[in-house]
């Protein structure tokens, strides 16, 4: 077992073992602990009472968080030539269709968001392959497959995210930087959080949410209060 730094032995020091925090003391502590020299994204990890493995007990959806994820999201907008115009100007990385598939059936990834249009599908049904894996492949559900193509944009550059719990329940996703307030901090992990909760399946029995955890990049985890998640 690797020995603890100097810098994680201090940002252990300022959690208390056993403790669940509130959301807005999870938020104002993640900024203390993290040491690292960069812009350390800030994650969510949710722990959920369902079993992934059945169809009713799948949780995955999409949530706007207020605050955006500070990240910089490139968006492949694959469309039809008279949608062209319209996905430029609402921000997309990319814009085009068949120059872009070829690219991609030759291992070409570099994008975090694909955004089409359902009468193109049948073109890109033969990437799931190489999207598929990488979690690149539009879906209806997440909003990726519209005929409003502008506005689908907009909303993944201000921050829309999709979401899908893994196979062992646990739901994980970033909800900003370290840069960001300790409220810009909460009011992302809030919306997300109650999101999750809104989504669950009928089938899903006893507990819910089982564990929340709050860290950053190559930060300790800290544990959060389900019920602090609404309290101001």
């Amino acid at each position: 077992m690797s020995k603890l730094t100097k810098n994680q032995k201090l940002a252990l020091s300022k959690i208390e073992p056993g403790k669940a925090y509130t959301l807005k003391e999870a938020a104002e502590l993640v900024k203390e602990i993290t040491n690292v020299k960069f812009d350390a994204s800030v994650d969510v990890d949710v722990r959920l009472g369902v079993d992934p493995r059945k169809a009713n007990q799948m949780v995955r959806g999409v949530v706007s968080l207020p605050h955006g994820t500070g990240k910089q999201v490139r968006v492949l907008a694959l469309c039809t030539p008279d949608k062209e115009a319209e996905a430029t100007t609402a921000g997309a990385d990319y814009v085009g269709l068949d120059e872009y598939i070829d690219k991609i059936k030759g291992g070409w990834t570099d994008i975090d968001v694909i955004i089409t249009m359902p009468a193109i599908m049948g073109k890109i049904g033969a990437l799931g392959r190489v999207l598929g894996p990488r979690g690149l492949m539009p879906n209806p559900k997440s909003g990726t497959v519209t005929n409003d193509i502008g506005n689908a944009i907009k909303e993944v550059k201000q921050g829309k995210i999709d979401f899908k719990v893994d196979k062992t329940g646990i739901m994980h996703t970033s909800v900003g930087k370290v840069s960001f307030t300790p409220d810009m901090i909460r009011d992302n992990a809030k919306e997300f959080i109650n999101t999750l909760i809104k989504l669950k399946p009928t089938a899903a029995k006893g507990t819910y949410i089982k564990s929340i955890y709050l860290s950053s990049t190559m930060s300790p985890g800290i544990k959060i209060d389900p019920k602090s998640i609404d309290e101001n």
